[in-house]
């Protein structure tokens, strides 16, 4: 591959390339990576920046690990793809093994796809399909609750917030679904049962029609970054139960022990029917992620009008993918992780506190590898993002919220270059 001059790659860049969220020709801020090693990424300008950003909460063993380098370079000599249509192959079965002995247990079958959006769409499909084996097909809606986040897909957007979510503009063109009010209690706070009682309603009135539930257990991601009372997901299991509604719980960012537990269901004690995980599944060496379910529900698509699943992405259960997100559940079983991220949660809590006595900060909250400032009013990405970087560190925030999700790997120094950095952006504000 040719080395393009700086000058010329932006240029390219901003002609050509489509940044998420971002518009077209491209006007904001981007920044040239050249390499990226552990905890830093090295800019084709020079700088040498810590991320705290995990690579959008994937990258939580840092940058180029050798041993997930090494399971891919021996998986590549045997072969980087096959279709999985009526072929399987030892990295995909090995890894189906590791992902039901790590989650709860009822969650039995798995099935592959390619990110975050198509798991929950693989989800919302499996709920569907389920009733109609169960011969309800009138059950094709969901419940859900607002502040969340699900994805850019279709099925994934009518099941963000069609309001204060990043999807309004297509609302119109989305299936309604429901929504009840995002739950209010905080982490650590007194449990009401009022906070959970916009949830029952909607349960109450539409059951009928409704397949599942669908919602971030304990911590709202792209929706908010809100974190919340392990008791309303506990809740929620009883309600959708007592209803005869399925519950999918979305792990997408919360999964791979990224709130101080491995799932963040396990500080509700309960099991989905459904999860969805992904990003931090190939601790994000490349794009891969799976939708888990029950033995009772995949039994029923045997015995439906179809007789199978009707879903199957081309590039379902890649070897290389699959061989190398196996390495990295081995990986992160490797060591004790748990200190790590408690560990990260105590600096993130004593570090990010004198964020509150900034006028422009509404809250701060962590909880296990998240630290949250929160402001009265969104940043000038232009102005921020330029700052972060002159600081030495890598952070996206969004909104009103500036917000760190650091690699497991990260050292005490590194994480107070991100919270000083932090701190001293928004004392400019």
């Amino acid at each position: 591959m040719n080395t393009l001059p700086i000058d010329e790659l932006m240029a390219l860049d901003r002609r050509h390339v489509w940044h998420p969220y971002a518009a077209m020709p491209g006007t904001g801020p981007v920044f040239p990576v050249k390499s990226a090693q552990g905890v830093y990424l090295e800019l084709e300008t020079g700088e040498r920046l810590v991320d705290g950003m995990s690579s959008w909460w994937t990258c939580i063993h840092g940058y180029s690990h050798p041993r997930l380098n090494q399971a891919a370079q021996e998986q590549m000599g045997r072969m980087s793809h096959v279709m999985f249509g009526g072929l399987t192959h030892q990295p995909a079965v090995q890894l189906a093994q590791k992902l039901v002995r790590m989650t709860p247990e009822a969650l039995q079958q798995v099935f592959f796809c390619d990110s975050g959006s198509v798991a929950v769409e693989v989800a919302m499909k499996l709920a569907i399909q389920y009733w109609h084996n169960r011969g309800d097909p009138q059950k094709q809606h969901f419940l859900t609750i607002r502040n969340g986040y699900h994805g850019d897909t279709f099925a994934a957007m009518a099941v963000c917030d069609p309001v204060n979510g990043m999807h309004h503009l297509f609302r119109h063109s989305l299936v309604e679904q429901y929504f009840a009010d995002a739950p209010q209690i905080p982490f650590e706070g007194v449990w009401e049962e009022g906070d959970i009682a916009s949830f029952e309603a909607v349960l109450a009135r539409h059951h009928g029609e409704i397949a599942a539930a669908i919602f971030e257990p304990v911590v709202q991601g792209a929706g908010g970054m809100r974190i919340y009372s392990p008791q309303y997901v506990r809740r929620a299991r009883e309600l959708c139960d007592e209803y005869g509604v399925l519950l999918i719980l979305d792990e997408i960012a919360t999964g791979f022990g990224r709130t101080g537990k491995l799932f963040a269901c396990q500080y509700a004690g309960i099991t989905p029917d459904i999860m969805c995980i992904g990003k931090a599944l190939t601790g994000g060496f490349m794009s891969l992620a799976a939708t888990l379910t029950t033995g009772h529900i995949s039994e029923t698509f045997a015995q439906g009008e179809a007789g199978v699943f009707m879903h199957g992405p081309t590039f379902m259960g890649n070897p290389l993918a699959c061989a190398v997100a196996l390495e990295n559940l081995n990986l992160l079983a490797s060591y004790d992780w748990v200190a790590r991220v408690w560990a990260i949660e105590a600096q993130l809590k004593r570090e990010l506190a004198p964020c509150r006595d900034l006028p422009t900060v509404r809250d701060v909250r962590v909880l296990g590898a998240i630290g949250v400032v929160e402001l009265h009013e969104p940043v000038d990405m232009a102005v921020v993002q330029p700052q972060f970087v002159q600081h030495g560190v890598w952070l996206r925030p969004f909104g009103r919220l500036v917000y760190t999700m650091p690699p497991y790997i990260i050292e005490p120094e590194q994480l107070r270059q991100i919270t000083q950095a932090i701190y001293a952006v928004l004392s400019q504000e």
